[in-house]
C-alpha cells in the first residue's frame, strides 16, 4: 500500500494499458479517478473486466474511485476533470496520461501524403491531449508543491526505420513531441517539486492490439525475433514501470523517458 492517501488521475482508463496503470495504482493503495471518452470502452475489444466497470474493479482493493466521461481533447472538458477530481477527494498528487492511439488507416499515413484531417486527430488526440491534461493537473499539484505525472509515448516515438516508408508519420511526430514536452515541463516544475516522466511501450499484447491481429502467430513469430527478451509485451509490464514513476522510488529521476519494450529498441 505504498500509495495509500495518494489521489490519481489516469487517462483513458477503461480498458487496455489505461487500465491496467490504474488497477495496478488501486492495488497499490491510491484513490483513482477512471477518464475515458467512453467509460464502456472495454466492450469495443471483448475486454473481459471482473466486476461491472473499471471503478468498480478498482475499488475492489478497498479505495475509492470515480469515472468521468471526458474528451481530452477539448480543454474546457479537461479543466472540469481535473476541478471535479480535486474536488472529489481534496488533492491530485499522480496523474498518468494514457490517453491516445494510433486511430487513423494505416495506409493513408505516409509523411509526405498523410490528410489534414489525420494528422489533426493524431495530433490533438496524442500530444494536445497530454498537454492540456498536464497544465489543468500542474495548477492542484503547484499548490501542492508536490505530484507524479507520466507521461505516454511510444516506441514509435523514438525511432524509425526505412521498411516503415514513412507510415504511421502523424503517430510518430505526435508521440516525439510527447517526450520533449515532458523534457520541457520537467524543467519547469521541477522547482515546486513535481516530476515529470515518460515511458514508450512497444509491442504490447493489449486488448485493441489483439483485436487487431498482434497475437496471431505469424505476426507474434515475427515481432518476436526482433526483440530481445523474445517475448511481446503485457499490460502489466508497463504498469510496474509506472508503479517506480509515482512512487519514492523515483524522486530523483525527472525528464526521462523509459522505453518498455523488451529490448526491441536498444540506444
Amino acid at each position: 500500500m505504498k500509495l495509500k492517501g495518494k489521489v490519481a488521475l489516469v487517462t483513458g482508463a477503461a480498458r487496455g494499458l489505461g487500465r491496467a496503470y490504474a488497477l495496478h495504482l488501486g492495488k497499490l493503495g491510491a484513490v483513482v479517478a477512471i477518464n475515458d471518452i467512453n467509460l464502456e470502452a472495454a466492450k469495443e475489444y471483448g475486454e473481459q473486466l471482473t466486476a461491472e466497470t473499471v471503478m468498480d474493479e478498482v475499488r475492489a482493493f478497498g479505495v475509492p474511485s470515480i469515472g468521468i466521461q471526458a474528451d481530452v481533447t477539448d480543454r474546457s472538458q479537461v479543466e472540469m476533470m481535473v476541478e471535479e477530481v480535486v474536488e472529489e477527494f481534496g488533492r491530485l498528487d499522480i496523474l498518468v496520461n494514457n490517453a491516445g492511439g494510433h486511430l487513423r488507416p494505416g495506409e493513408r499515413s505516409q509523411a509526405s501524403s498523410m490528410p489534414e484531417e489525420d494528422l489533426r486527430y493524431i495530433l490533438d488526440l496524442n500530444l494536445l491531449g497530454t498537454i492540456f491534461t498536464c497544465q489543468a493537473a500542474s495548477r492542484p499539484m503547484k499548490e501542492q508543491r508536490s505530484g507524479k505525472i507520466v507521461n505516454v509515448s511510444s516506441q514509435a516515438g523514438l525511432h524509425s526505420t526505412a521498411s516503415g516508408g514513412g507510415r504511421g508519420a502523424h503517430y510518430s511526430v505526435a508521440k516525439a513531441g510527447v517526450v520533449h514536452y515532458t523534457r520541457l515541463l520537467a524543467a519547469e516544475l521541477g522547482p515546486y517539486g513535481i516530476n515529470v516522466n515518460c515511458i514508450a511501450p512497444g509491442w504490447i499484447l493489449s486488448s485493441r492490439a489483439i483485436a487487431q491481429g498482434r497475437a496471431e502467430p505469424e505476426r507474434r513469430r515475427t515481432l518476436e525475433s526482433q526483440i530481445a527478451l523474445r517475448r511481446l509485451g503485457l499490460p502489466e509490464d508497463c504498469a510496474k514501470v509506472v508503479e517506480f514513476l509515482v512512487t519514492d522510488l523515483s524522486d530523483y529521476v525527472t525528464g526521462q523517458c523509459i522505453p518498455i519494450c523488451g529490448g526491441y529498441c536498444l540506444f
